[in-house]
């Protein structure tokens, strides 16, 4: 029986192949797509995933609480880590890690080469899951001054992966490190990104800062004791720090793994999402896209209904029952979605390393994994079922009778059906395309802020070897090329945050402080820059003028009050005791944007300061070529820094890679938006076909009684362009909706323009007259003494 289903359904899917084609090819462009967005779903959920103990791995963060508004930060003070494991239960291990990852010059003794990595407790070989390839993992920490590198650095060092244990590798030109341990690389969604580990307790020994409770600038990170109670634990954390500190404002506590990618967003001491909101919007979208192609296949599959009237009334005529046609009829379905994901399949395996490079990961297929399988299947079964739905029950209610008789079958429901599948497809593709529109605009409007400096022809170098030491000589030579216009230091990378305190005070301060950026730079910062001067003047050269001034921003002189005028005083802590000092305010700069390039600026005091500089910055003169000019650097830092390779960024280059995010919500929604209307076309055309079909009489009496091409066609093209016209009602006050709530996530963001709903709704017009008027002409132009004959 099973057999004769199969051989009935292939016969009539080739009886009729173009639109099985049609049926086949909008299901499979759906189901390819919405694959790769599940992809890439699952890539995120399954971030961190490679660590066998991620359940029970947290995070210790901080609430920070300031006058009326709590701050979240992964920083924590060294001292923590050991003191919590020692006395509060429930702790079986503890590791500590530098913030982020340094950079570092590794010289294998004859060439030289910078990676990132950090600084880290032996501990994290056993909490986190890094599998060794060579080496100990017992013993990779037992000198201070080991080194673990993964499989990639051990490429970039030695020119392979094995043989590289006892090996020594000099870092910065200063200490030589012996590689003990070689680490599988780290898959692309992992949080703890390196290229090397070095022992943790080296780097506090070189930083006796770092023994102080108020010395926030260490990530602490806890394995819990199976079966712990972790809230419990919170609350013994909550006023932990403040017992070792008292005049600390802090609240510890643990962050689970498991969240730190989806839901590591916190405002006023709450989470608020994260990325979770992007995975939740595309999983809704991959479904959508799969509505659509099954709403395309309904419409398709009615569309040949009168051809497959009589089909169905031989067979009832014959004995077949209802059940039977409709078993008949979700078999050809099912049959369609399964060729459809099998080809699905083929495409998302071409596209997937062009996405890839799209969204930076390495996804993968992997059709050995049973659970791909599984969700190909059940898409496979979700889809058939989905789009045979509506068109078996459709096609198998046809009176046998009637349509034997050449009745025409009314359109009744059914019609108002079709139309309303066509009407929420374009709303759908209307929605998307306004979408993706708003989406462009946010990106260029604050690409296009004011910044506050100038980001264009500015270099940003690391600071090495004697670049600090050496700077006014390293300075002078980069003037001397004709091609730089200035040249400053800065202890910290202008556009991303840095180091914070609420440790500042003035008179009629509160006792919790504020939290306020600090930054020590040289005298030509401000130029190099390009910050401006509202008030007061710049920093002046010379060893000890300055060296108690300070230059504030606006916003900390608004903050300030009365206080914050020039020639009055900001009280910085001496020392650890917070013993203070006052700096005389003797400028005021304009408020620049970092860190968070959507919201307002923090407040900044800039210090003249340059016993500890990080970052050396280049302006390029307005004339200068900037390939010639790199050159010319590059010569200058090659005599004058020698031993240390050339490495640059371009601040404006580093100013767009904060978009990453957005830009990627851009390219995909642009996709998408687009196979949603390809689809959407496929439906329609089918439905303009259906259309056509059941009016040819009409058209041919129309034709006799003197009506022309043109008015035919346009009276075909109306009732379709009533639809659209209809979804884009729709889907207006439905995107502002979406839009509104997406661009309050940001302090800083574009208006919604009329225009655009406009330009979308006249886009799908348009689509929509290029879709139907094929159908439409080619109706009008029909001879009428054709379509006349049967009567």
């Amino acid at each position: 029986m099973i057999t004769n289903y199969f051989r009935t359904a292939v016969r009539s899917l080739w009886k009729n192949k173009v639109y099985s084609f049609l049926n086949i090819f909008g299901l499979m462009t759906g189901i390819a797509c919405a694959g790769i967005i599940f992809l890439w779903v699952e890539d995120e959920v399954r971030y961190d995933s490679m660590h066998e103990k991620k359940d029970r791995l947290y995070a210790v963060l901080q609430h920070w609480q300031y006058d009326g508004y709590k701050r979240t930060f992964w920083s924590t003070p060294a001292l923590m880590g050991p003191a919590i494991k020692a006395e509060l239960p429930g702790v079986a291990n503890i590791c500590r890690t530098t913030e982020g990852t340094v950079s570092a010059m590794f010289n294998n003794g004859s060439t030289a080469y910078y990676a990132a990595g950090m600084y880290a407790d032996s501990t994290l070989f056993s909490m986190f899951t890094f599998p060794f390839v060579e080496g100990d993992v017992r013993t990779a920490f037992a000198q201070p001054y080991s080194l673990v590198i993964t499989e990639r650095a051990a490429r970039k060092f030695f020119g392979r992966t094995t043989n590289v244990t006892g090996k020594m590798l000099k870092m910065d030109n200063q200490q030589e490190y012996m590689v003990t341990g070689v680490v599988k690389d780290l898959p692309p969604n992992s949080s703890l990104t390196f290229e090397w580990l070095a022992p943790f307790q080296t780097y506090f020994n070189q930083n006796k800062w770092l023994t102080s409770w108020d010395a926030n600038a260490i990530h602490t990170f806890v394995e819990m004791v199976p079966g712990s109670d972790v809230a419990a634990l919170n609350r013994q954390l909550a006023g932990y720090v403040k017992a070792k500190f008292p005049k600390a404002i802090t609240t510890p506590f643990l962050f689970t793994m498991n969240d730190w990618r989806l839901r590591g967003d916190f405002v006023d001491g709450k989470q608020s999402g994260g990325r979770i909101g992007y995975v939740r919007l595309f999983t809704v979208i991959g479904w959508i896209i799969i509505l659509i192609a099954c709403i395309n296949f309904m419409n398709l599959a009615t569309a040949r209904s009168e051809k497959r009237s009589k089909e169905v009334g031989v067979r009832k005529v014959l004995g077949a029952g209802k059940g039977r046609l409709i078993v008949q009829f979700i078999g050809e379905a099912m049959m369609m979605s399964l060729v459809a994901t099998l080809l699905a399949v083929v495409i998302i395996g071409l596209l997937l390393p062009a996405f890839n490079a799209m969204v930076g990961k390495q996804i993968a297929l992997d059709l050995q994994h049973p659970s791909h399988w599984a969700a190909l299947l059940a898409i496979a079964v979700v889809t058939g079922l989905m789009a045979g739905s509506y068109p078996s029950l459709y096609l198998s209610s046809f009176n046998p009778v009637a349509v034997l008789k050449g009745i025409k079958m009314p359109g009744g429901s059914a019609a108002v059906i079709r139309k309303g599948l066509v009407t929420l497809q374009f709303t759908v593709s209307i929605v998307l395309i306004i979408s993706t529109i708003i989406i462009y605009q946010q990106i260029e409007h604050v690409k296009h802020r004011k910044l506050g400096y100038n980001k264009d022809k500015l270099l940003e170098m690391s600071v090495t070897g004697r670049m600090g030491k050496d700077f006014a000589a390293i300075r002078q030579d980069l003037l001397n090329t004709g091609f730089i216009e200035n040249v400053a230091l800065s202890d910290h990378i202008t556009i991303e945050g840095g180091n914070n305190t609420n440790a500042f005070r003035w008179p009629g301060s509160p006792e919790s402080g504020f939290l306020i950026s600090n930054r020590c730079i040289t005298p030509e910062f401000f130029a190099t820059s390009g910050m401006e001067l509202k008030e007061g003047r710049d920093f002046l050269p010379g060893a000890t003028v300055d060296s108690f001034s300070v230059v504030i921003t606006e916003s900390l002189s608004r903050l300030m009050g009365a206080e914050g005028s020039i020639g009055r005083d900001l009280l910085v802590p001496d020392d650890a005791e917070r013993n203070y000092r006052p700096y005389r305010i003797v400028g005021i700069v304009k408020d620049y944007v970092y860190g968070d390039i959507y919201g307002k600026p923090d407040p900044v005091a800039f210090f003249k300061r340059d016993n500890d500089p990080r970052q050396m910055y280049i302006r390029m003169a307005a004339h200068a070529d900037p390939e010639q000019t790199v050159k010319s650097i590059e010569r200058v830092m090659a005599k004058d820094n020698p031993g240390y390779p050339f490495a640059f960024r371009f601040v404006d280059e580093q100013f767009n890679a904060m978009f990453s995010s957005e830009q990627l919500i851009g390219r995909l929604s642009r996709i998408f938006a687009s196979l949603a209307i390809v689809i959407s076309c496929l439906g329609l055309f089918g439905l303009a076909a259906y259309t056509a079909e059941r009016r040819t009489k009409e058209i041919g009496i129309r034709k006799v009684l003197g009506a022309s091409v043109t008015g035919i066609a346009r009276l075909l093209s109306m009732e379709f362009l009533k639809l659209v016209l209809l979804s884009a009602v729709i889907a207006f006050p439905l995107s502002w909706a979406i839009m509104s709530h997406w661009l309050n996530q940001f302090t800083y963001h574009t208006p919604i323009h009329w225009w655009v709903f406009i330009l979308a709704g006249g886009m799908a017009v348009l689509i929509a007259l290029a879709t139907i008027s094929y159908q439409a002409v080619k109706t009008a132009m029909q001879n009428p003494v054709r379509s006349l004959q049967a009567e």
